[in-house]
């Protein structure tokens, strides 16, 4: 019965240490991901109380590990509106069910609103069991910010062109109004309603000018813009205003042309009376009496043709001399300033 020796059963646990080694290297690179991921990351026990929190997190909320790590996350840190439906998210991430894109609201140190998209996953332990949640967010403050800012400005800017002192409609790709202001509504007597999808050239432009004025768009659906193009646009009552165009490209969100934005301004007014100019011109260049006229210099500026003809100067010969000077005679030249003073 005296010991004799010693009797020794050994296991070769080699390759259980490389696995536990491995394991806990991996283990150390998820953890340092997760610290220094350029995006918040933080894990949630199965209690509600906050186990993760890394550095993007730190820096966007404000709040250190050491302040947040064991607080309730959804009583301390989620806005009153979302509670319910985030402890329920996290509950359901808990039972294996996974959420992607969920847009969160987390109050920061400064009282600020931070908006996050969240996916949301279950995170096991070494038994496979799941211990928490880990949540992987992007943080989208700024762009909700500038969607805000578009939105209002895009608002200003429709309100602007429906209340503008000057015409301006909008075409597509095909040549269909999409967009028509109050102006274009007043001048041509077509109503927004009665003006949106109808092809814009075949409906409202003279028809000896179609041709013309789609080149004009044409040319913007390819990039150009176009300005100070002159086009007769026809009214519900059947006359015709005359209105000076400019033609502007218009893109979407990627920069592809998906139509053409138009600013007119209505010189129908402005054409008459240029008619009746030109119309007067012609009268006194051709009257069968001699016309001339003076400037408050006594520079002449009028020299019609049979002024020409009496006095054998041609007009170009005699615009901007002086009249009384060059033209009256020595014993006249008196009484010439005393009447062209007197007018």
């Amino acid at each position: 019965g005296e010991v004799s020796g010693v009797a020794c059963i050994g296991q070769d646990i080699t390759a259980l240490r490389d696995a536990l080694d491995e394991q806990q290297r991996l283990a150390d690179d998820l953890s340092r991901l997760i610290e220094t991921a350029n995006a918040p990351i933080f894990g949630v026990g199965v209690d509600g109380l906050v186990t993760e929190w890394n550095r993007k997190s730190v820096e966007l909320t404000g709040y250190s590990q050491q302040e947040v790590l064991g607080r309730h996350f959804v009583d301390d840190f989620i806005e009153a509106e979302q509670k319910e439906k985030v402890q329920t998210v996290l509950a359901q991430a808990c039972d294996g069910m996974e959420t992607a894109k969920l847009e969160l609201r987390i109050r920061t140190k400064s009282s600020k609103q931070l908006v996050v998209v969240l996916n949301v996953t279950a995170r096991r332990g070494a038994e496979g069991s799941i211990v928490g949640v880990i949540g992987v967010g992007q943080d989208i403050t700024a762009l909700n910010q500038a969607k805000l800012e578009s939105m209002h400005m895009a608002g200003d800017m429709k309100q602007l062109i429906s209340t503008a002192n000057a015409p301006i409609f909008v075409i597509d790709s095909e040549g269909k109004v999409n967009e028509w202001n109050q102006k274009a509504a007043s001048i041509s007597g077509w109503t927004k309603a009665e003006a949106v999808g109808k092809p814009f050239v075949q409906t409202f432009i003279d028809e000896q000018e179609q041709d013309e004025v789609w080149g004009v768009f044409a040319n913007a659906l390819t990039g150009d813009e176009s300005a100070n193009s002159e086009l007769t646009l026809l009214t519900k009552a059947g006359s015709r205003r005359k209105l000076l165009l400019s033609a502007t490209p218009r893109r979407d969100a990627s920069g592809v042309v998906v139509g053409v934005v138009s600013v007119g301004q209505d010189i129908t007014d402005i054409t008459s009376y240029r008619s009746m100019s030109d119309e007067l011109a012609h009268f006194i260049c051709t009257a069968n009496a001699p016309i001339l006229g003076i400037d408050a210099s006594g520079l002449i500026t009028e020299w019609n043709q049979m002024v020409s003809r009496i006095t054998g100067y041609e007009a170009n010969s005699v615009l901007g001399r002086p009249l009384v000077e060059d033209f009256v005679c020595s014993t006249a030249k008196d009484a010439a300033r005393k009447v062209f003073n007197q007018a």
